[in-house]
């Protein structure tokens, strides 16, 4: 297992990943919004963010997205979740200084995934970012 940093040449690979990975996990979200979040990938948010993916015998087979002290995004591979590998850019993040996360009500793997390495919900919002039907919990280590 190894942590790498993606650049733009990463992209399409990370958009496959995490499409993957949300139709596996995200059965919450309606079509329209799966695929307006899908189109906005490449241009509005891989750029944003410090993006690095994990890798087992060369293949990436998950990706976090970081920004200040903040983690935006963590999808793994849906063949390869459960395996560590979440675990694994988690302990990363906080290397990174990441001590925040939000994560949709609807998911509560992810929630209690979050829950298991030391985050605490701190608040909620009703909406996600764009306003969608999403509540949306904020966590805190």
């Amino acid at each position: 297992m190894e942590i790498v940093i993606c650049n733009e040449e990463d992209y399409e690979m990370l958009a496959g990943i995490w499409e993957r990975s949300v139709l596996a996990t995200h059965s919450f979200l309606k079509e329209e919004d799966f695929h307006e979040i899908k189109a906005a990938l490449i241009p509005d948010y891989f750029p944003n963010v410090n993006l690095y993916a994990i890798t087992d015998k060369g293949v990436h087979v998950g990706f976090i997205g970081l920004s200040q002290d903040s983690i935006e995004m963590l999808f793994i591979d849906r063949d390869r979740r459960g395996r560590g590998y979440g675990s694994a850019l988690i302990e990363f993040a906080k290397q990174q200084g990441a001590t925040k996360v939000d994560v949709n009500e609807q998911n509560p793997s992810a929630l209690n995934f979050y829950k298991a390495k030391g985050f605490r919900i701190i608040s909620r919002d009703e909406t996600d970012e764009a306003c969608r039907p999403y509540p949306t919990l904020h966590l805190s280590l």
